[in-house]
């Protein structure tokens, strides 16, 4: 039986050398392939193994985790104010809820957390500036 040319031997732990590794982390860090094709391409058997090369010889900063978040920037207007009305409608809610709690607390406990408003300022703090 033949085997065709393209075809690659499953690799074991001892075939892994550094230079071996560094030769495929380079092309995963500049992106010509990723891990799993990297795992595939050179008969890596591990599923994280390309991974922990990368963390522990890579060039990449690995400490803090990548959050995926829609850029700010690719928000249509019409989505924007669609969201900018959402948290509005969720800010009126929770201003209502904690107003009811207050007053519930006043009626029941006596509590007097609600501050008086007062426009006048005092005298004493009127007259600092001069």
């Amino acid at each position: 039986m033949k085997t065709p040319r393209n075809s690659r031997k499953k690799r074991t732990q001892r075939d892994y050398n550094l230079g071996f590794k560094l030769d495929v982390l380079c092309q995963v860090e500049k992106g010509e392939i990723i891990f799993k094709q990297a795992q595939k391409a050179y008969g890596i058997q591990g599923r994280s193994t390309v991974l922990v090369w990368l963390r522990k010889h890579g060039t990449l900063d690995w400490s803090q985790p990548r959050r995926l978040t829609m850029a700010k920037s690719i928000e249509t207007p019409a989505q924007k104010i669609k969201r900018l009305g959402r948290e509005l409608s969720d800010e009126k809610l929770k201003n209502e809820i904690l107003n009811k709690i207050i007053d519930l607390s006043d009626q029941q406990y006596g509590t007097g957390i609600r501050k008086k408003f007062s426009p006048k300022q005092s005298g004493a703090s009127g007259n600092k500036g001069k």
